[in-house]
């Protein structure tokens, strides 16, 4: 008894330590002064009215959204067909094909992003969205195949002899029994897709140009000049934005399991 309510305190406490930084982010958003402090001494969406004014926090934060739905779009269906690739494969090979997808996880983000942008300035894509999607879609890739990957192995391998018995071709097996059942994989993988390329900031800094920049990256260049109460403000929109993706695929998760 004694030793769960320890753990408890325990996850409490890291618990804390994880959502202190997010309750000081979002009371420093509606601050009435030009300067951070906490708590603000006056509440007013005057922060909130500049960021939507200034078209290029507009731009950014538009940016980052088109470029993080493509990601989660392109790793969804690149990670699917990964992870079933995958799970068609003997054990040696499944092992190499696993570790080769779980390499952009491990490896130090810094390394990716000289290499992405030595590739990138050679084609000539250094500043486009198109670099930041390819960029970012190879960063969550992993995370959807590994889903994937569960959502697989769990899988009865007989559902899907039942259903070529019973004459269904591959694309209709796939399409009727396998797909629904590994959709909550697939939808998690979405969700932490879109996520990682929404936050990523170390390789947008190299990839991005003067009109093409994420809103991390907006974040970083304003407070290497001032540190103002709309940092926050789009901090907070950065954090919300996650935890609606997160809603959003828990809902389908829900209403797919009903």
């Amino acid at each position: 008894m004694r030793g769960r309510l320890a753990l408890n305190i325990f996850a409490a406490i890291i618990a804390l330590l994880l959502i202190l930084p997010l309750l000081a982010v979002v009371p420093a958003a509606f601050s009435d002064k030009s300067f951070i402090r906490l708590p603000p001494e006056t509440w007013s969406l005057r922060w909130w009215h500049i960021f939507f004014a200034d078209a290029s926090w507009r731009r950014a934060l538009m940016t980052s959204l088109e470029v993080a739905a493509l990601s989660a779009i392109l790793s969804i269906l690149a990670g699917t067909a990964a992870a079933l690739g995958i799970q068609r494969s003997g054990p040696a090979l499944r092992t190499l094909l696993t570790g080769l997808f779980v390499g952009p996880v491990v490896a130090p983000v810094i390394v990716l992003a000289v290499a992405l942008y030595a590739i990138a300035r050679s084609a000539g894509l250094v500043g486009t969205t198109t670099a930041l999607v390819i960029a970012h879609t190879m960063l969550a890739l992993p995370y959807v195949a590994l889903n994937v990957g569960v959502s697989l192995a769990a899988l009865d391998p007989r559902l899907d002899l039942a259903a070529a018995g019973l004459g269904a071709g591959p694309w209709r097996i796939f399409r009727t029994v396998t797909l629904p059942l590994i959709a909550p994989g697939i939808i998690a993988g979405g969700v932490f897709a879109f996520i990682t390329s929404f936050d990523e900031v170390v390789l947008s800094i190299f990839l991005a140009g003067p009109t093409v920049k994420t809103l991390p990256v907006r974040i970083w260049e304003e407070i290497r000049v001032e540190y103002t109460p709309v940092v926050a403000v789009a901090a907070t929109l950065m954090v919300a934005l996650a935890l609606a993706a997160a809603l959003c695929g828990r809902l389908f998760l829900r209403r797919g399991a009903r």
